[in-house]
């Protein structure tokens, strides 16, 4: 098999670590690494050319341009790799706007190159089998999640950086907008967003605590909610729980979790399946079911899994319509949600 020519623009966490996925994955070659700024490589990563320079990255001609950079700038990296001939792998959320979203997905279309956006929690084992076990309860569904993160020093500098142009209801709300979405499988039609600004070191027009309630067709609704900073509480930071009329499931996390770790974000340690039904004399006729997540993957393995699936698309030419129809709705859940916040009003979808 010929390998795929590969360029990763963007060294951060997420950048670093997919970079490593390639290194490990004898189906792609990296021909380059692009950062702006100096970065210390792994050793795994240090034989590789590492450039500051983008135009000297697209002379390489790959075949595939990785994008895990900030998002105010992955619509112009995204489009200029897809007109260049290249395939797209870029980190969510896809863009700012629905609208240069939207361009970006056409792009590919008429390119005929594939774009896959980094929707990590589709790979993910237990987010997939929490999803399998959510949808057999049967709709309405009400659907409560968050992420919240006590972020301090390296990682409080690195929110500081992503609000520049995202507020953390958008940069990770699209996650969990998609997980419901799925697991609904009913359009969003409307989204009331509220926030607050609980820091003097952001925008003054930024937020670093956002919360969205959005209502389905089918009568489900869901709540999100998201904040990063030194403030942040650790206690509920990470609710991820599905109820039905027939029961509910539940992501139940191990003691001692910490919001700070990247592990944490997607581990789920215990999935507790609730099952409703009564008997004849008003009591629960199933106990509750504990499916144990420990051999579950880490996070360096889901970013093997997510760029094996970029690999698979590519050369088994998947058809990923839904996937980039599907990125486009959460991102117009969590944009609308966002704007609300800002305007103080429901938004219709």
């Amino acid at each position: 098999m010929t390998k795929l020519r590969t360029l990763v623009i963007g060294l951060g966490q997420m950048g670093l670590s997919h970079a490593q996925a390639y290194h490990a994955n004898p189906g792609f070659e990296i021909v380059g690494l692009v950062n702006r700024s100096p970065v210390q490589l792994p050793e795994a990563l240090s034989g590789y050319p590492l450039l500051t320079d983008l135009d000297a990255g697209f002379a390489l001609k790959p075949d595939l341009v990785s994008i895990n950079t900030y998002t105010d700038t992955h619509v112009d990296l995204a489009i200029r790799a897809l007109e260049a001939g290249a395939h797209v792998f870029v980190e969510k959320p896809l863009a700012t706007t629905v609208e240069d979203a939207r361009r970006v997905v056409e792009t590919a279309k008429r390119t005929g190159r594939k774009l896959v956006i980094g929707y990590i929690l589709r790979h993910h084992p237990s987010w997939i089998e929490f999803i399998r076990q959510a949808r057999e309860l049967g709709p309405p569904y009400v659907m409560r999640m968050n992420l919240n993160q006590q972020s301090s020093g390296p990682a409080w500098e690195i929110h500081k950086r992503l609000m520049k142009s995202t507020s953390p209801l958008v940069d990770c709300g699209v996650h969990y907008l998609d997980v419901m979405c799925q697991i609904t499988d009913a359009a969003p039609v409307q989204v009331r967003g509220m926030g607050v600004r609980l820091s003097s070191e952001i925008a003054e027009d930024q937020m670093n605590f956002g919360h969205l309630q959005v209502i389905f067709a089918d009568g489900s609704v869901g709540w999100y909610e998201a904040g990063w900073g030194p403030m942040i509480s650790e206690t509920a930071f990470f609710v991820k729980d599905v109820m039905s009329p027939n029961g509910s499931v539940s992501i139940v996390m191990a003691e001692g979790a910490k919001s700070a770790d990247v592990e944490t974000h997607t581990k789920t340690a215990t999935i507790r399946v609730h099952h409703a039904a009564l008997d004849t004399e008003g009591r629960f006729e199933k106990p509750d079911t504990v499916l144990s997540m420990a051999d579950e993957p880490g996070h360096q393995a889901l970013c093997d899994r997510e760029q094996a699936f970029v690999l698979k698309a590519i050369t088994e030419n998947l058809d990923l319509s839904r996937h980039m129809q599907d990125a486009i709705t959460s991102l117009t859940v969590v944009l609308a949600a966002d704007r609300s916040m800002r305007d103080g009003r429901a938004i219709d979808l």
